[in-house]
């Protein structure tokens, strides 16, 4: 019991940050531009990053849908490590690298944590 509660604990502060911080990518806060301009990405960067997060965030709290939960998950964790390793190759911003580790390590334990019933079920064979 204890394990489900971990993982919707995780879940829900990883679809929490990934439906908030989508709406400030889609709306081009100036909290985000002016962060997403310093590591020199577009400002259209963060319309495409804010969909794909509400899009992830909807995949992992939709029951059934195993495969698109994986790649939701998949995705999160690119989007996660792409801005730490962005913060740290540029220097800029270098104090949100344990908020964005935090968010990585949150991501992996709902990950790790899910239910049998949101799993792949174990494929045998070549492929």
């Amino acid at each position: 019991m204890s394990r489900v509660i971990a993982y919707w604990v995780a879940t829900a502060l990883v679809t929490a940050e990934l439906a908030v911080g989508g709406c400030w990518d889609v709306l081009r806060l100036p909290l985000v531009s002016g962060v997403v301009s310093q590591l020199g990405y577009p400002s259209y960067f963060l319309v495409i990053l804010g969909l794909a997060k509400w899009l992830a965030a909807v995949a992992l709290l939709a029951p059934r849908f195993p495969r698109l939960k994986e790649w939701a998950y998949a995705g999160v964790v690119f989007v996660d490590l792409g801005a730490i390793v962005s913060h740290l190759w540029t220097g800029v911003a270098l104090a949100e690298v344990a908020f964005l580790a935090v968010l990585l390590a949150l991501t992996v334990a709902s990950w790790w944590l899910r239910p049998a019933q949101r799993r792949l079920a174990a494929t045998t064979g070549d492929s």
